[in-house]
């Protein structure tokens, strides 16, 4: 486990100097703030003292990347208490110091039974030993033991601090300052479109999907999910499964993105583009004609889901012929249109439904998808999922559910695909060993890890694949994560960052919004995408009227995104939304989470309430009230932010009333939650001397 140590400096002279009741004031929400940090990353507080907490990372609660969590918890207090302390010296108050320890070893929890609630407590000296790394940290710093560091290299920003003298330690101990985040981060994961390498080691799991497809055929309805940790490969599952598929099945796919679950509905409604054939260049009107043909070709019964389907695209009529339908029936009658046309093409022929990485999905993503798997048994519909072991679902106890679990590839399925991608000479059964013991026969590392030797020179291709070191001379990185932060580091300067920003971009860029974000003149920025083509950072796909550029792996992606400096990656966010303002200005309100995306994680305050506002409010015409309340909640936090002034205060009245308008839809009119946001709204009404809207507040 890996224990933290955060203590707030100067907490006894703070306490002297000011009113005791003052200093509470400042201490306790820096306590809070220290507090929550551990929590996003799981950690457990063991104690929480006047001035600091200690808390554990993997224990009582085991987590493989239990160091990295702890580093990212002290890296999200240090963000925290900085950012506390700026606005505390807005306000003409003192901030508080810090200073966090770090130290990873094995320790023995001791359990302490209270009142039917359990604590734990550590003992050993690890644990020890990380507080003592705390009394060395600079005011604002974090230190980690070498223990620690041994774990988490590559994964963070180190400064070497040499041998220093500890307490109670006989001889001097290497300590190191975290600097920051480094270019690696979190789990592995896989993309959901691979490039392909010879399918090895799924004979069972494909046999299983033929024969749920068959059963579908037969109108037996199906559902199976494939599960798996990130590089095991679920996403080349179902490629070559579709790749299987008889030219008289429909197929109807959408997949998941990792920041997906704030937006309403989005695998569905890329389902529905798909399915109608809505290309991000049509009008409104031309949106409307291609679903209703659609629906009018599929069965003239179902025109009366139009509406239902153009309230969810965001094609209402105008009056809206359902605004004064009740909301969560409105819900209902949009997922029962979507269900029936599904049911309704089944009808034409074998219908196969695909919906990947669920473990991204959006709430009304999965209200659909919950929804379908009660109508699957007796149709001729296969629904098809995968997701990892994180994510659950209702669906397990249906007798036409089920669940393939991938596990890594087995020795000799890894050496059938070694030996595709290296050859079979025998002088390479050495690297193959070990290419087979680091990536535990994982599809997606076994790849990676050969292109970087590649790329390293170890490897070298001249007709057949020969070992241009000995292997007692190869660094290889220790983990994929590493290994693909390595490969970015060693591309050429410019390229590096134009795969930066590529990442900040987002999964897939269009060449046109590419060109207007790049500062690179074309002619070479065509040469270096082809550049980072060849070396497999991306790949290029047709897009409408246009090519986009596609990472290869969601991993690069992520590395590459981690690895830019916060000003620069805030700076390359908004630049990619103006970008996208002017590429797509008659058609923003198909971006408007993008552009939220882009602009909440800039420092162009303004336009990111102005677009969270109106994400909001797309979700909220959509029902999704959910995904409505978080968008508002986001606008008035960011609100905040500005300058006070009277046209903030009404935005912020506005946003608000929103916000309690969602919450009595989705918590109730009385609950606590909703009750205090209508005093802020009625606040807030009365400090802009907004009498109408005090009116409406008082009424609630």
């Amino acid at each position: 486990m890996t224990a933290l140590f955060a203590d707030i400096k100067g907490s006894t002279e703070l306490m002297r100097d000011l009113d005791p009741e003052e200093a509470r004031a400042i201490v306790d929400p820096a306590l809070k703030l220290m507090i929550d940090a551990a929590h996003s990353y799981d950690g457990y507080v063991v104690q929480s003292t006047g001035d600091g907490i200690f808390a554990l990372f993997g224990a009582p609660v085991a987590h493989e990347d239990h160091p990295q969590r702890a580093l990212h918890a002290a890296i999200a207090m240090r963000g925290a208490l900085r950012r506390s302390g700026e606005e505390l010296k807005k306000q003409g108050r003192s901030g508080v110091e810090f200073r966090i320890g770090i130290n990873t070893g094995e320790v023995v929890l001791r359990m302490i039974h209270t009142g039917g609630h359990t604590e734990y407590t550590p003992v050993g000296h690890a644990a020890n030993l990380a507080a003592r790394m705390q009394t060395l940290a600079p005011a604002g710093g974090v230190v980690i033991s070498a223990d620690t560091r041994h774990l988490v290299e590559g994964y963070f920003e180190l400064r070497d601090l040499g041998p220093t003298e500890v307490k109670g330690i006989s001889e001097p101990i290497n300590v190191y300052e975290v600097v920051g985040a480094g270019p690696l981060r979190g789990h592995f994961e896989l993309a959901a479109r691979r490039g392909l390498t010879k399918f090895v080691g799924r004979e069972r799991e494909v046999a299983e999907m033929k024969r749920a497809l068959e059963l579908a055929r037969g109108g037996h309805g199906q559902i199976v999910a494939a599960v798996a940790e990130a590089g095991t490969g679920k996403s080349r599952l179902v490629y070559e499964f579709k790749a299987m598929l008889p030219g008289k099945c429909k197929v109807l796919e959408a997949y998941s993105v990792s920041h997906g679950k704030a937006s309403a509905y989005l695998p569905v409604l890329e389902l529905l583009s798909g399915y109608f054939g809505i290309e991000g260049t049509d009008d409104a009107g031309r949106r409307r004609e291609k679903a209703t043909v659609k629906i009018a070709t599929l069965d003239p019964a179902l025109e009366e889901t139009l509406h239902y389907l153009f309230a969810l695209l965001g094609l209402q009529a105008i009056p809206d012929p359902l605004a004064e339908m009740d909301q969560q029936i409105k819900r209902r009658r949009i997922l029962d249109a979507i269900k029936r046309i599904i049911l309704r093409e089944s009808l034409n022929q074998p219908t196969i439904v695909i919906f990947e990485d669920l473990h991204w999905i959006d709430g009304e993503t999965q209200a659909l998808l919950d929804v379908l798997a009660d109508g699957v048994a007796n149709v001729r519909l296969l629904l098809l999922v995968n997701y990892r072991p994180e994510y659950s679902h209702a669906w397990t106890n249906k007798s036409y559910y089920t669940q393939l679990r991938l596990a890594a590839l087995g020795r000799e399925s890894a050496g059938a695909m070694l030996s595709t991608l290296l050859g079979d000479c025998v002088e390479l059964d050495p690297l193959k060993r070990m290419v087979i013991e680091r990536t535990e026969g994982n599809p997606f590392f076994i790849e990676e890890m050969v292109q970087t030797l590649f790329d390293e020179g170890a490897l070298v291709r001249n007709g057949a694949v020969k070992v241009a070191r000995s292997l007692a001379q190869m660094r290889l990185p220790a983990t994929v994560q590493g290994i693909l932060a390595s490969r970015i580091d060693r591309l050429p300067g410019q390229q590096k960052e134009l795969l930066q920003t590529l990442a900040v971009m987002g999964r897939e860029s269009p060449m046109g919004l590419i060109r207007q974000v790049s500062t690179t003149e074309e002619p070479q920025l065509d040469r270096m995408l082809s550049d980072l083509q060849a070396s497999e950072f991306i790949y290029e796909q047709p897009a409408a009227g246009d090519v986009e550029y596609t990472f290869k792996h969601a991993l690069t992606q992520e590395v590459a995104y981690n690895s830019l400096l916060v000003e620069r990656r805030k700076g390359l966010h908004e630049r990619a939304a103006v970008a996208m303002e002017s590429l797509y200005a008659e058609q923003l309100d198909d971006h408007l989470n993008e552009l939220a995306h882009h602009y909440s994680r800039s420092d162009n305050v303004s336009k990111a309430v102005e677009y969270l506002g109106r994400a909001g409010k797309a979700a909220e015409a959509r029902n999704a009230f959910k995904e409505a309340l978080e968008s508002y909640q986001q606008a008035a936090a960011l609100l905040t932010k500005l300058p006070e002034s009277p046209v903030r205060d009404l935005r912020g009245l506005e946003l608000t009333q929103s916000v309690v308008r969602m919450l009595e839809v989705t918590s109730g009119f009385s609950t606590p939650e909703t009750i205090d946001a209508r005093a802020r709204a009625q606040a807030l009404a009365e400090k802009s001397g907004n009498l109408t809207q005090l009116d409406d507040c008082k009424r609630y």
